[in-house]
């Protein structure tokens, strides 16, 4: 299994007890995902990356692009770029989100399919991981992806549960090919 990197987390976790502190989780949330989706663009993440480039003419990015955010989040961003690790934000705003859910007892799970889901389709499921995860809420993202031929597979965190055509289809081969049938 993968290690998670700690930095992101220990930035995220960081600033979770300060809006917590402040009340102001959902905002924070809020801002730093406004902030990593800006922060995807490209030129933006190589030009506050780039060494060359002096700390205070990035500094002077930052609080022009990032001037519509509180400042906390903008401190916990320029902390970011004086540490260089300014590409870890979206990762930084991806830990946040995982503590806020975590906090609201959320959890998150991805459904992949053949073709797209109906939202009865969707209702179903949702409920049948909240009654599988013992009334934890679910916030389910779906996904499409032809290949499964039909059927679904959901993941949530390190659980995989595939109930796919494809996967049945695996796991049928695999017995006979073992002889078991």
């Amino acid at each position: 299994m993968a290690r998670r990197d700690s930095a992101p987390r220990r930035y995220a976790e960081a600033a979770f007890e300060i809006a917590l502190r402040d009340d102001a989780v959902a905002d924070w949330r809020e801002q730093l995902d406004r902030a990593a989706a800006a922060l995807d663009s490209a030129d933006l993440s190589e030009t506050l990356a780039n060494p060359a480039l002096p700390m205070r003419q990035r500094e002077d990015i930052v609080k022009g692009v990032f001037a519509d955010l509180g400042d906390s989040v903008r401190n916990l961003i320029l902390l970011l770029l004086r540490r260089g690790r300014i590409r870890q934000l979206p990762r930084v705003a991806a830990e946040f989100r995982r503590l806020d859910d975590k906090r609201n007892n959320i959890v998150n799970a991805t459904a992949t399919s053949a073709s797209p889901l109906d939202d009865a389709e969707i209702q179903a499921i949702t409920a049948r991981l909240e009654q599988m995860f013992g009334g934890q809420r679910v916030a389910l993202e779906t996904a499409v992806d032809p290949d499964l031929i039909g059927g679904v597979v959901v993941r949530i965190g390190d659980r995989l549960i595939d109930g796919s055509v494809r996967g049945r289809l695996e796991r049928l081969r695999n017995k006979l090919a073992a002889g078991a049938l």
